[in-house]
C-alpha cells in the first residue's frame, strides 16, 4: 500500500473496516488468545470495543400491563433495564417470552451477581492456576471452576478437568447481560448456566461433577513472604516517589516478575502488613496483581507481575507510543477508569494516580499500579514540605493542601492524568513549581485543552477538576462515557 497522509479519511476508514472480522464461538473449549490485528498507528493490538451488558434487575412485585406500551412482570422476573423514562423504566425479560415494555421504577430493584457465595467461583484467576488447582490430587474428572476471563473482565471461563487435563469454555455476555457458551441459549445468571450444564453436560462434552475440592480460602493463604535469594534482578525499570523499580526472574516459579523495592526506614510498620493485607485481597483485571513479598530484610521487596512496555509515562514517550492515534488513547483511559472503579467501590484511595504509576502491557492492556502505596510510606516522605514529594501536579487543591484525600481527589488525577494521555506525556503545568500550581489552582485556574484533543475529553478533563469534590464524576461514569467515546471512534472512524 503507497504512504499516505496520517489525517486521509478515506484510507483511515478502509484500514478500521477491515480491523475486526465477526466472529461466531461454538460451545467448545476456546483458547484466551486475542486475534492480531493492524491499525493505523502500525502494527499495535487493539480490542473491539465491549459492548458492556445491561444490569441485571429482578421485579420486586407483580406488575399487570395496562397498555401495549407496559409490560407484565412476576414478582422475581430477571429484567435488563435499557433506559429510564419518568416514573417508568423500559425492561427487558431475561427469560421465557424476553418480551420488552414500561414497569414502574418502584417495582424493579438492581441485583449485584455476588458469585462469591458460589464454591464453584474463584473469582480472578489465571488459566495457569485453575489448571493447577483442578488437576490437584484431591481432585477428579469432572472436578470444576469459574473464574474472571483473562481476555475480557466482562466475562468469564468455565474451566474443567477431564482425566489429565483441563478443559476452558468462554462463558460470553449479551448485549442484554445474559450469560451464554453457545449463542443457541443463554440464562440470567452464572448459577443458573452452571445448573444446566451440570444437568446437560453432553452438550459440553465433559461431566461437571463437583466444584474444585480446594478452599478458595485456604488457597488465597498461600505463603506470601518469600526468600529473598529467589529472586534475581536483571534489570532497572525506573525509579518513582516510592523507591526502584526492577526487572527480575522469580527462579522457583521460572517467570519474570517486576520487584519494587521499599528502603524499610521510610515505610510505617505500623500500617504495612495491614496495607498489604488489603493489597492482596484485589482481584481485577485492571489492577496490577500482587505476587510475594520479601519484607524481612533490606530493602523490602513488592513483586508484582511485568508489564512489558514499563509505565504508561514512558511509553507514552516512546517511539512507539507517539504513533498511537485517539481510538488507541481513549482505550487506555477507559481501562484505568475501569480499574479504578473497582477500588472506588471498595472505598479505597490511590493518592497517586499518574501516568508513572499506570503500567502497559502487550496489545495496549494498561493495568493500575501503586494503589494504597502511598498508606504506608512514613508521613515524612509524603508531606508537603520544601523539598515535597507529594504528587501536586496530580493532586486535587483539598488533598495538596489540607491533606483530604478521597474517591473524589483520586478523580481529580485522573483529569490530569487524561492530559497526560492527551499530549502523549507532556507535564502538567510545565515550567511551574509546585507552589505555582497551587496558586493557581487555588485561584481558579485549569490546564488549557491539549492540541488536537477533543472537546467532549477536554470536558471530561474540567469535570474532574470541579473545585466542589462532591460535584466530580463517578469513575462508573468516566469508565463508560470513555467506553462509548472508544466504541464510537472504533466503528465509525469520526471524532467525538
Amino acid at each position: 500500500m503507497e504512504r499516505c497522509c496520517r489525517t486521509c479519511m478515506p484510507c483511515l476508514a478502509r484500514l478500521w473496516n477491515c480491523i475486526w472480522p465477526e466472529q461466531h464461538y461454538s460451545p467448545r473449549a476456546e483458547p484466551e488468545e486475542p486475534a492480531e490485528i493492524r491499525t493505523v498507528a502500525g502494527d499495535l493490538r487493539v480490542p473491539e470495543p465491549k459492548r458492556r451488558p445491561a444490569q441485571l434487575y429482578a421485579a420486586l412485585f407483580d406488575f399487570e400491563a395496562r397498555s401495549e406500551e407496559e409490560l407484565t412482570v412476576k414478582e422475581g422476573d430477571k429484567l435488563s433495564v435499557i433506559e429510564k423514562r419518568g416514573d417508568y423504566v423500559l425492561a427487558k425479560k431475561l427469560t421465557g417470552s424476553l418480551e420488552s415494555g414500561l414497569v414502574p421504577a418502584s417495582y424493579v430493584t438492581l441485583l449485584k451477581d455476588e458469585f462469591a457465595k458460589y464454591k464453584w467461583y474463584y473469582g480472578n484467576i489465571n488459566r495457569q492456576k485453575a489448571e493447577k488447582l483442578l488437576l490437584a490430587q484431591q481432585n477428579k474428572s469432572g472436578s470444576f471452576l469459574v473464574r474472571i476471563s483473562e481476555s475480557n473482565s466482562d466475562e468469564y471461563t468455565l474451566s474443567v478437568r477431564n482425566e489429565s487435563k483441563v478443559l476452558h469454555f468462554r462463558i460470553q455476555r449479551s448485549s442484554i447481560g445474559s450469560y451464554y457458551v453457545s449463542y443457541k441459549i443463554s440464562f440470567a445468571t452464572l448459577d443458573e448456566l452452571v445448573g444446566y450444564y451440570q444437568k446437560n453436560y453432553k452438550s459440553l462434552g465433559v461431566p461437571l461433577v463437583l466444584p474444585c475440592a480446594q478452599q478458595r480460602e485456604l488457597y488465597d493463604m498461600e505463603p506470601w513472604e518469600q526468600p529473598r535469594e529467589d529472586f534475581t534482578l536483571h534489570k532497572k525499570l525506573g525509579q518513582g516517589h516510592f523507591g526502584e523499580v526492577w526487572e527480575a526472574v522469580w527462579t522457583t516459579e521460572k517467570k519474570r516478575v517486576a520487584i519494587k523495592m521499599l528502603k524499610q526506614e521510610d515505610t510505617r510498620q505500623d500500617e504495612f502488613v495491614k496495607e498489604v493485607q488489603a493489597l492482596k485481597s484485589l482481584h481485577h483485571p485492571k489492577l496490577i496483581q500482587l505476587l510475594a513479598l520479601c519484607s524481612r530484610g533490606e530493602p523490602v521487596y513488592i513483586v508484582t507481575e511485568l508489564m512489558t512496555k514499563g509505565s504508561l509515562k514512558n511509553y507514552l514517550e516512546s517511539p512507539e507510543g507517539q504513533l498511537l492515534i485517539l481510538a488507541h488513547l481513549i482505550y487506555m483511559a477507559s481501562q484505568v477508569a475501569e480499574g479504578m472503579a473497582y477500588l472506588e467501590d471498595r472505598s479505597i484511595v490511590h493518592r497517586d494516580l499518574a501516568a508513572r504509576n499506570i503500567l502497559v502491557g502487550d496489545n495496549l492492556v494498561c493495568k493500575v499500579a501503586d494503589f494504597g502505596l502511598a498508606r504506608i510510606i512514613k508521613d515524612s516522605v509524603y508531606t508537603a514540605s520544601r523539598s515535597t514529594k507529594i504528587p501536586v501536579r496530580w493532586t486535587a487543591p483539598e488533598a495538596a493542601l489540607h491533606q483530604r484525600f478521597s474517591v473524589k481527589s483520586d478523580v481529580w488525577s485522573f483529569g490530569v492524568l487524561l492530559y497526560e494521555i492527551m499530549t502523549k506525556g507532556k507535564m502538567p503545568y510545565d515550567g511551574k513549581t509546585n507552589k505555582e500550581v497551587l496558586e493557581l489552582l487555588t485561584s481558579g485556574y485549569r490546564l488549557p485543552c491539549p492540541g488536537r484533543c477533543p472537546s467532549d475529553v477536554y470536558r471530561i478533563m474540567k469535570e474532574c477538576w470541579n473545585s466542589e469534590s462532591a460535584k466530580r464524576p463517578s469513575f462508573h461514569d468516566l469508565h463508560s462515557r470513555l467506553n462509548q467515546m472508544y466504541s464510537s471512534l472504533y466503528y465509525n472512524t469520526v471524532q467525538v
